[in-house]
């Protein structure tokens, strides 16, 4: 100690407890704080002139991973709303994709039946098309005669009035099997020259069954003498003999034996 300590002008002021100096220090992940200069009453135990207190502190690696942790929370949150976003999105898509299925679904289903309709329809108008052509004609001012049947019966009727010729085949004069053979022609059938051949061409039927464009014959199927066509109404037309022509009787006027039909 230096002789002048216990002068008291030598002696150093002390220090109010207001310049207490701090210093900080970080020891072993700690934070030190060091108090010096403090004013200590004289019945005080006495202090060390220096106190520490270690408190904890974050560290930069506890920083950085609590830093992490936030990004990660929130990239999860964003993850989640994105993923219920495009699930959304997705529910929006696929019911929108039912609705459209379904409407493709429908519209083929109408455009099948359409088909099948047209097709029932077509079938239908060709079976009544082939009725028609067998269907008893009525007289000229309520003929529904159409197709081949009706250029068969509209070539015989231009005939009618022309001679009988035995042998003859058109087109001024014909006999009762050249007349029959130039009138399917005109349709595009062709048929035996002589009546006994065609009276067994085709299809037998019944005289309570005629159709328009049956050939009738008389005498037994092939041996027959001589033929005509059935036209309706209970008609016939054909080349009779060289007294009488080409001519439209009904059938009462001659009965016939038998009939054939080749349409």
């Amino acid at each position: 100690m230096s002789p002048n300590a216990l002068i008291p002008s030598h002696r150093k002021p002390r220090r109010s407890a207001s310049s207490r100096a701090l210093r900080a220090g970080v020891t072993g992940g700690f934070l030190t704080l060091a108090v010096t200069g403090a004013t200590v009453p004289a019945n005080a135990t006495a202090k060390p002139v220096s106190e520490t207190q270690e408190l904890p502190t974050i560290t930069e690696a506890l920083a950085t991973t609590a830093a992490k942790s936030a990004d990660t929370t929130q990239l999860v949150a964003v993850s989640y709303e994105r993923q219920g976003l495009q699930d959304s999105a997705l529910a929006r898509a696929a019911k929108v994709a039912e609705k459209k299925q379904a409407a493709a679904e429908k519209k083929a289903e109408a455009k099948k039946r359409a088909e099948e309709a047209r097709k029932a329809e077509e079938a239908a108008e060709a079976r009544a098309s082939r009725s028609t052509e067998r269907t008893t004609l009525s007289a000229p001012s309520h003929s529904t005669a159409s197709g081949s049947v009706a250029t068969l019966v509209s070539f015989l009727k231009a005939q009618l009035g022309k001679a009988y010729v035995m042998g003859s085949t058109g087109p001024s004069a014909y006999d009762c099997s050249g007349l029959t053979q130039a009138a399917f022609s005109q349709i595009g059938i062709d048929l035996p020259r002589v009546s006994q051949d065609q009276s067994t061409t085709g299809t037998q039927v019944g005289l309570d069954n005629l159709q328009v464009g049956d050939i009738l014959y008389w005498g037994s199927a092939g041996s027959a003498y001589h033929v005509g066509v059935y036209v309706g109404d209970g008609n016939f037309i054909g080349a009779q003999n060289s007294s009488t022509g080409i001519v439209e009787r009904p059938l009462s006027y001659d009965q016939p034996t038998g009939a054939v039909r080749v349409l």
